[in-house]
């Protein structure tokens, strides 16, 4: 009878666990930046040249995002999907770009990233050419 109770409440606790566990969690983690986001890009390039502009951020559906643009593409915007990963994002750009300006410029590929409350900020050190920054704040 020990061993019946045993292993019921074992195999209780064994499904409790899975179904615990077996969530997207990349979609929790995402579902958390869901919204608009409006703030300063800035590129710190290698050469000493800094350059900054008002930018917006939108992170729709849970794995979509759209930026805003420049005239002057700084930034270039960019838009598509993203996955968070521990303190890093991965942008996914989907956009056709003309070969006439930084494509660094365009929001894609890996960013560190924090976050603090409706605080969030983006940066990566890319192809040795400068730091590119985004400081953000939830509307």
């Amino acid at each position: 009878m020990k061993n019946r109770i045993f292993n019921i409440l074992l195999g209780f606790l064994l499904c409790t666990a899975y179904t615990s566990c077996s969530s997207n969690d990349n979609d929790d983690l995402n579902q958390t930046l869901n919204g608009t986001y409006t703030g300063i890009f800035t590129v710190e390039y290698t050469n000493g040249n800094t350059i900054s502009n008002p930018v917006t951020l939108k992170f729709i559906e849970g794995d979509q995002y759209q930026s805003s643009a420049n005239p002057d593409r700084i930034p270039a915007g960019g838009n598509g999907t993203y996955k968070k990963k521990g303190s890093t994002i991965n942008f996914t750009d989907v956009n056709i770009w003309t070969a006439d300006f930084d494509w660094n410029l365009i929001l894609n590929g890996e960013y560190e990233f924090q976050q603090k409350g409706d605080q969030l900020i983006l940066s990566a050190h890319k192809n040795e050419v400068g730091l590119y920054k985004y400081e953000l704040t939830r509307e």
